[in-house]
């Protein structure tokens, strides 16, 4: 199975709107590794877009952007992603967020009752990952 996943780790959030009960968390830039069943190598793209928590109830004050995300987890009701989004992402029931900051103690901390990625044009490619080699 083909799989592609957002790295947190160094991914920046230039806007955060919290309006009616829905988060929208602005990336300009993430970088995504895809995966190919049956390949050692990996691909990393990178591409613009939004994570939207609809019914969005947030656990802690939301700080000023832009912000750099350091990883954390995402909530998608008995599952957590650590340090990555996957992609695609559409998900109701108890969902959240707790993405920690670079240098720095504060963190985004929200629950709801949706998730969902919402990505910009199609993703552009960086560079193969290949296995390192003995």
């Amino acid at each position: 199975m083909d799989t592609s996943s957002i790295e947190l780790r160094g991914a920046q959030i230039d806007r955060i709107e919290h309006i009616d009960g829905r988060l929208r968390l602005h990336f300009p830039r993430v970088e995504i590794i895809k995966s190919m069943t049956g390949s050692a190598e990996r691909t990393r793209w990178w591409q613009a877009g939004d994570l939207v928590i609809e019914g969005a109830e947030p656990l802690a004050p939301l700080p000023e952007p832009p912000v750099i995300c350091a990883g954390g987890d995402i909530d998608e009701n008995v599952y957590t992603y650590r340090d990555m989004i996957p992609i695609p992402l559409n998900a109701r029931g108890r969902v959240g967020c707790e993405l920690k900051l670079a240098d720095s103690d504060v963190r985004i901390r929200v629950r709801g009752e949706a998730l969902r990625l919402e990505m910009e044009g199609v993703p552009k490619y960086i560079e193969h990952i290949r296995p390192a080699t003995a």
